[in-house]
This record gives structure tokens, sequence and C-alpha cells, in this order.
């Protein structure tokens, strides 16, 4: 039986603004098992962005509660978090947020600089992990030089590189072109066939649907949580 990698229970965000108090997620609770593909959806101003940044610890809730990877993110100082982060979760985001002076290869050793690995080991995985990605000849290219979807690579590269438990994807296919899209989305189905919990951040139903469980956010409140197709196909 799957264990849960993710346990949300009774969470609320409420943020101040001139007019007071601005409730965005209210009384949000779910699990997420290890092995997961996750699609959350919801139109702006659903409260999905500010719910991936609790996912992410980038966050805290108001209130709640919050277990990632058996650890209760609210006892946790901001250190412990951003350990528990860099460890846990890899991030992939619409804009790729790739360091525009730096080579790929150090783009994407970056989390292993926070993790205080040495320069020879954060190259050597680094250009693994680009080589993977179809990225070897790449290695000392800036992100300018490269198309959309070979940073969109660099920066799931980058994700992977701390082998996390978590992909959280925000938007991922955002900037890229349909049959760029049909490429990155294949990546995370083969990460998640080999056993990595992904959870895509969409508005698009056919991003959506490469997952195997729809969680749909409305006014910060869970409004619908499915199984999909690709679930009933592959279990």
């Amino acid at each position: 039986m799957a264990k849960p990698i993710i346990q949300i229970k009774e969470l609320y965000k409420d943020y101040q603004n001139v007019a007071g108090i601005f409730p965005v997620l209210k009384n949000v609770s779910l699990t997420i098992n290890h092995g997961d593909y996750v699609a959350i959806m919801g139109p702006s101003g659903s409260g999905k962005s500010t719910f991936m940044n609790i996912l992410g610890c980038l966050d805290r809730p108001t209130k709640g509660s919050y277990i990632l990877d058996s650890h209760d993110v609210s006892t946790l100082n901001n250190n412990e978090l951003a350990k528990l982060r860099n460890k846990t979760i890899g991030f992939v985001f619409q804009g790729f947020n790739l360091l525009a002076r730096s080579s790929l290869v150090d783009n994407v050793a970056l989390p292993l600089v926070y993790a205080k690995d040495q320069k020879e080991l954060r190259v050597k995985i680094s250009k693994n992990i680009l080589e993977r990605m179809g990225l070897g000849q790449y290695f000392d290219s800036k992100p300018n030089q490269i198309s959309g979807g070979q940073q969109q690579r660099t920066a799931i590269a980058r994700a992977l590189v701390n082998q996390p438990k978590i992909i959280l994807a925000d938007e991922p296919t955002g900037n890229l072109d349909s049959k760029t899209t049909h490429e990155i989305m294949k990546i995370f189905d083969e990460l998640n066939q080999i056993g990595n919990t992904i959870i895509l951040i969409t508005h698009e139903n056919d991003i959506a649907d490469h997952a195997k469980r729809q969680i749909h956010f409305l006014d910060g409140k869970i409004l619908e949580d499915h199984m999909t197709e690709k679930n009933k196909v592959t279990v």
C-alpha cells in the first residue's frame, strides 16, 4: 500500500490587506501518496498558486496541519524548512528561472551548492543529468543560447539533481509550443513511471490529463478531487 508523502488537514491561508483580512485557502484537507501523479487545477484567484507555495514550503499556512515526508512543517525553523525543501522537492517553473549568466552545468548544480557538495561532484552529477535530458552538447552554453524547450529540460534537470521525492511543476509548459509541450510532458510521464511523485499546477485540461488524479480548486476550497482515465488504465 502506498504511503503518504503529503498530508494536509484543515489548512487555511489568510493575507492582510488595506481592507482587512483576506482569506485565500479555506479548510483544505488532502493526502498525496508516494508515486502519485497529481494535477492541481482552478481558475485565476482560486487559490491554487497559494496552495503550491505552501506545498513547496515557500510560504506557511495561517492555520492547519502540513506533514511533508513525515515532518511537521509547523515545527521547523526557516533553516530546517529550507533543508527539507532542498532535499525533498524539485521545482519546475513556467519561466524556467535559470541564471542568465551561468552555464547549464552551473544552473543545474545550484541545488547541490546549497547541499554543500564538493564542486567536482556537483559538476559530475550535473553533466550526467543533462546528458539524460539530451543536453550533453550544451554543458557550457548559457540559457539564451538554447531553445525554450531546452531551457525547460535544463530546469527539469536542476529539479532532479538532488534526487527529490517530489517534482512540483508550476505551469511547466506555459511558454512552450505544442510540439515541445508534448516532449516535456513525456519527460514528466516517464519520471512518474520510475517512481517520482509529480504535482502539476495547471489550468490546461490537456496537461492535466497526463496526471492520474485531478484536484480542482475554486474560491480557496477543493471543489473536486478525482482519479482520471489514465489512472484507471494503468493501475
